[in-house]
C-alpha cells in the first residue's frame, strides 16, 4: 500500500492517535522497507539475590541435559533453551557485591565514586558506562527499517521508589540510570495515550475499541486475527479500571495517601501478569523491539506470602548451604520467577508475528539474568544466564560450560546478533578474546 493510499484508508476510517501505532504495523497498511529481514528482539529479565545452584544449573552439558527444579516450568521450550554456565562479572571497583553485581551486570564497566554506601566495601555511584539494552536500541534507531517508536521500554514489578544502584539496571550513558516503569497502568498510558486520569484513560480504550472494529473489515483474515487479539488486550484493561473504579466507591470520601507508597507486596503475582501482556502486546505492535524486566531490585526483600513464604528474599538468601528449610525455600522463590518467565513465553510462543514468520517467541531472545551467583557468598562467578527464544540466530537446546569468562563477552555476543559487531563492550581488557564463539 503506498504512502498516498495509506493515508487516504486511514482518513476514511477515521483512526485516533491511539490506535495509529498498532494499525500501521499491520502487513495489510504497513508501509514497505528496504529490508525483507525478520524482527528481531531483546528482552533482558533480571530477579535478585542469586539463585541455588544446584536446583539451577543443569549437570549434563551440551543437549541431553535434564532441566532441575527451578526450571522445571521451561520443559515445554528447552528446545529454545541456552543454559550458560560458567560467566562472571569480573568488573572491580568501588561498591558493594550486589551494587557491582546489578551496576555492572549490562554495562559491563565500572562504577563511578559516588556516595552510596553499601555493605562494608567503598562508596559508589551510577554506572560509567551505557547498558548493552541501549546500547542495541541506538543500533536499531539509527536505521529506518529497524527504528521503533519507543527505541526501548523499561518494565518493572515492585522496584522501591528510590533512586539508588541497587534499583537500576538500565543506563542511557554514563551518570544516566534509566527508571523502570513498575506500574502497570503508567505503561500502559505510555504505550496508548499521555492521560491525566483512568477516566480519560477509559475514553481512550474506547476509542481504540472503536478504531479497531471500524478498521477490521478493511484488512486480511490474517490481520484480523492480530487486531481482534489486540481488541481483547484493551478488553482486559477497560475491565481492570472498572473493577478499579468499584473498588474506589466505598460510600465515603477516600482518605489521600501518602505519596509515593508502592503497590503492595502480596500483588505482585497479578502487576507481573499484567505487565507480561504488556510486554507481548508492545512487541507485538512493535512499539519496541528492545525491553528490560527488572523485578524488585538487588537486595530485594519481597515477601513471597503466596507461596507460604514469610521471610524476606535478600534475608534468606544470607543463609547457609546447610539451613535446608533456607534453601528449599529460595528454591520455591526462584522457581516462581522461572514461572514468571515461563508465562512469558507461552504468550510470545502463542501470538503470531504479524508477518507470518512464525510466533514472536521464535523472533525474541529473552535472558534471565541475576546479579549474584549465589546470595550468602556474594560472589559473582558463574552469574545464571540463561536465554530462551530464537530472536538472535543462537543455537538453542544446550547446556554451555565456561571457565570464569567475563560476561562482556556476552554482552558482545549480543550486539553481535543484531549486526552490531562492537569490538568491545564496557572494560575493554575484559574484551580481549571477542564475543563468545560458540552461541552460534
Amino acid at each position: 500500500m503506498s504512502f498516498q493510499s495509506r493515508r487516504q484508508f486511514l482518513r476514511t476510517a477515521g483512526v485516533s492517535a491511539a490506535a495509529l501505532p498498532f494499525v500501521l504495523n499491520l502487513q495489510s497498511i504497513a508501509a514497505p522497507v528496504s529490508s525483507s529481514k525478520t524482527k528481531q528482539r531483546l528482552l533482558i529479565m533480571f530477579s535478585p539475590n542469586g539463585t541455588v545452584p544446584w536446583d539451577f544449573w543443569p549437570e549434563k552439558t551440551g543437549k541431553d541435559f535434564e532441566l532441575k527444579a527451578i526450571t522445571q516450568s521451561l520443559k515445554p521450550y528447552q528446545d529454545k533453551l541456552l543454559f550458560l554456565k560458567g560467566l562472571s562479572n569480573r568488573v572491580k571497583g568501588d561498591g558493594d557485591g550486589h551494587m557491582r553485581g546489578i551496576g555492572c551486570m549490562l554495562t559491563g564497566d565500572i562504577l563511578l565514586p559516588g556516595n552510596i554506601q553499601g555493605g562494608s566495601d567503598t562508596p559508589a555511584g551510577w554506572c560509567s558506562n551505557l547498558s548493552i539494552d541501549q546500547e542495541i536500541k541506538n543500533h536499531l534507531q539509527a536505521k529506518d527499517e529497524t527504528k521503533t517508536r519507543f527505541g526501548s521500554l523499561e518494565f518493572g514489578v515492585m522496584v522501591p521508589d528510590r533512586a539508588d544502584t541497587w534499583t537500576r539496571m538500565s543506563y542511557a550513558g554514563a551518570n544516566k540510570p534509566l527508571t523502570p516503569l513498575d506500574n502497570p497502568y503508567h505503561m500502559f498510558k505510555k504505550l496508548y495515550g499521555r492521560k491525566k486520569d483512568n477516566e480519560v484513560l477509559a475514553s481512550v480504550l474506547d476509542d481504540l475499541s472503536a478504531d479497531l472494529k471500524s478498521v477490521s473489515g478493511k484488512v486480511s483474515a490474517a490481520d484480523r486475527q492480530l487486531i481482534e487479539q489486540h481488541a481483547t488486550f484493551v478488553r482486559e484493561m477497560e475491565a481492570e479500571l472498572k473493577a478499579d473504579a468499584k473498588v474506589k466507591d466505598v460510600g465515603h470520601k477516600v482518605p489521600e495517601l501518602e505519596p509515593g507508597v508502592r503497590e503492595e507486596n502480596d500483588n505482585m503475582p497479578k502487576i507481573s501478569k499484567m505487565q507480561i501482556e504488556l510486554i507481548v502486546n508492545s512487541f507485538l505492535a512493535d512499539f519496541t523491539r528492545v525491553a528490560t524486566f527488572q523485578y524488585v531490585n538487588s537486595v530485594g526483600d519481597e515477601k513471597m506470602r503466596w507461596l507460604g513464604i514469610d521471610e524476606g528474599h535478600h534475608t534468606l538468601s544470607h543463609e547457609g548451604n546447610d539451613n535446608k528449610k533456607a534453601q528449599e525455600k529460595l528454591t520455591k522463590i526462584n522457581t516462581w520467577y522461572c514461572e514468571q518467565l515461563a508465562l512469558l513465553c507461552k504468550r510470545l510462543a502463542e501470538t503470531p508475528e504479524p508477518d507470518g514468520s512464525g510466533s514472536l517467541l521464535d523472533h525474541t531472545t529473552i535472558v534471565w539474568t541475576n546479579e549474584l551467583g549465589q546470595g550468602n557468598s556474594h560472589t559473582h562467578d558463574n552469574v545464571p544466564w540463561l536465554m530462551v527464544g530464537g530472536g538472535l540466530g543462537f543455537k538453542t537446546g544446550r547446556n554451555l560450560q565456561y571457565n570464569k569468562v567475563p560476561h562482556n563477552r556476552l554482552l558482545m555476543s549480543l550486539a553481535h546478533g543484531f549486526g552490531h559487531e562492537v569490538k568491545t563492550f564496557g572494560k575493554k581488557d575484559l574484551c580481549k578474546d571477542g564475543p563468545l564463539t560458540d552461541l552460534t
